[in-house]
């Protein structure tokens, strides 16, 4: 049976448990940072946004379900790309991983098990060796892994992506970077599904001032 709340007790709800913010209600400093200085974006003539993240972090484990089935409804002009972060040695070998992957056109094939063994399990895939005979198993020339691991063109992207990173002073995952301007993580928007939100109304902001 469904009863109404006396004024009392719906007062008492919102002290409790807080209003959720709105599209009207999301503020700068609050709900997410405009970053002093812009960094570069790869996604010309499109609005990017990029999800920082570790293949190691429970909250990015947590949140990956969600950004993929938000990600299946986003505009043409929109461009979701993933940014594995090194904010610390022991991330080095995932995020060099992630690139190797995506060098070999390999990364599809693995992406999920590789959260599944580091954030779902805490598999110690920590060296190089661990992590082609983990990427082997799943259809992977390890070889071919290992070599492009410590290739000139994965060391590129790695500086790229560290130097967007620490660009926009980014100190944890999951932190979502919207057209190189604003980033949104869930303690500043108050939650995975709230940072979505953000990020939704940050693309409507940028898409209006491209159309000035």
């Amino acid at each position: 049976m469904i009863r109404t709340l006396g004024t009392a007790a719906f007062m008492a709800m919102i002290f409790a448990f807080g209003v959720p913010a709105s599209a009207e209600t999301w503020e700068e400093g609050t709900h997410y940072q405009e970053l002093d200085t812009p960094v570069r974006t790869d996604s010309d003539g499109k609005i990017e946004v990029a999800e920082v993240f570790w293949y190691g972090c429970p909250h990015c484990y947590n949140f990956k379900p969600i950004v993929e089935a938000w990600e299946k409804d986003l505009s043409d002009d929109v461009r979701f790309v993933m940014m594995p972060a090194a904010l610390g040695r022991s991330w080095e070998p995932h995020a060099r991983a992630y690139y190797a992957l995506e060098a070999m056109g390999e990364l599809e094939k693995v992406h999920d098990a590789l959260f599944d063994a580091l954030a779902g399990e805490r598999r110690p895939l920590n060296t190089p060796e661990a992590l082609a005979d983990f990427v082997a198993g799943y259809g992977v020339d390890a070889e071919s892994f290992l070599s492009n691991y410590q290739s000139f063109g994965v060391n590129a992207r790695m500086q790229q992506a560290q130097s967007k990173i620490r660009g926009a002073r980014i100190t944890g995952v999951p932190t979502m970077l919207v057209n190189g301007k604003y980033k949104v993580s869930a303690s500043m928007a108050g939650g995975h599904e709230a940072v979505l939100e953000v990020v939704d109304y940050l693309i409507a902001r940028e898409r209006d001032t491209g159309a000035e």
